[in-house]
């Protein structure tokens, strides 16, 4: 069994491929270093991890995430922000050219630092506020910063619907075709999203089309629930809505934060990480797989009756 650890890299300029930041000043220095996880598999040719128990139980409803599960969003996102320093040319002092955040980098500070806002205000603290087309010089009050802040956020945002909207985004490998399948045998589908429901449902429209989305069983965003994932409010309130007993619930997540929402709600889960995810702690989970391409709805059928009852 082989392990893995994530290190921590300074922003890397990818327009140029090459570096932005040539010090260390700009290292993730205050965000704790992601320790070694060590994932099994049940074979060698396994690409899934299973825990499986003599406990039977029949899925009635299946549930997705959205990003990370249905898209994979994180990358959308990082290059939203890029265009939103770039178009406002954000530079962190002494440099001369716009702020980029690498891939490297954004991947520790997006599982690390939740929210846009509270991601740039974490990287402008620790690597001094910027001087901008907003502000000549760095911004020094409260309401300035919070006004820099708000500016990049908001422009960021509509830069990253302009993404989602541009036809070249797909739903990542299988999805389209479990929804189809789940709806088909008569299970209950449903979408449960931390995000911002008009967010969700931009992705959702552009992504799974129209049909899909107006089929839904169930549809639940951050907005419809008073705490977001990791607390289980939300697959809690999905359970009542679908009329379905937790237990007869699968839920697909691709982070562990999704993951403990829904083993806290008494629902299974497994989970199609991502490159950014990969590196977690997934031992609740009841299968594992890179993505699901080659899963097929009998195959979380089977998962889930084996399950190790919650």
């Amino acid at each position: 069994m082989a392990s893995t650890t994530m290190f921590l890299y300074p922003p890397t300029a990818t327009r140029h491929h090459t570096p932005l930041f040539k010090t260390t000043t700009t290292t993730l220095h205050r965000i704790p270093q992601v320790p070694s996880y060590t994932f099994s598999t049940r074979s060698p040719s396994s690409s899934c991890s299973i825990s499986v128990s003599a406990t039977s139980r029949a899925m009635e409803a299946l549930i997705f995430d959205c990003d990370g599960v249905i898209l994979e969003s994180e990358d959308l996102h990082r290059q939203a922000y890029n265009l939103a320093f770039a178009h406002f040319n954000v530079r962190c002092p002494p440099f001369s050219e716009p702020l980029d955040w690498g891939i490297e980098f954004y991947e520790v500070l997006q599982n690390q630092v939740g929210g846009g806002k509270p991601k740039m205000r974490w990287y402008f603290k620790e690597n001094g506020w910027p001087t901008s087309t907003l502000f000549e010089t760095p911004p020094e009050s409260d309401e300035d910063r919070a006004k820099l802040i708000d500016v990049l956020q908001d422009w960021k945002t509509e830069k990253y619907k302009d993404i989602i909207k541009s036809g070249t985004v797909e739903p990542r490998p299988g999805v389209l075709r479990l929804m189809d399948e789940a709806k088909a045998s008569g299970k209950k589908l449903a979408v449960c999203s931390a995000a911002t429901k008009s967010s969700v449902i931009l992705c959702l429209e552009n992504l799974i089309g129209l049909d899909r989305f107006q089929s839904l069983d169930c549809f639940l965003a951050g907005d419809d629930v008073k705490e977001k994932k990791p607390d289980p409010s939300i697959y809690i309130t999905a359970s009542k809505i679908l009329g379905v007993s937790e237990k007869a619930c699968l839920v697909v997540e691709d982070s562990v934060i999704g993951l403990q929402a829904a083993t806290k709600a008494g629902m299974s889960c497994v989970i199609t990480y991502t490159s950014s995810t990969a590196n977690q702690d997934f031992t609740d989970a009841i299968a594992k797989f890179p993505d699901l391409s080659d899963v097929r709805l009998k195959d979380l059928e089977e998962v889930l009756q084996n399950a190790v009852t919650a």
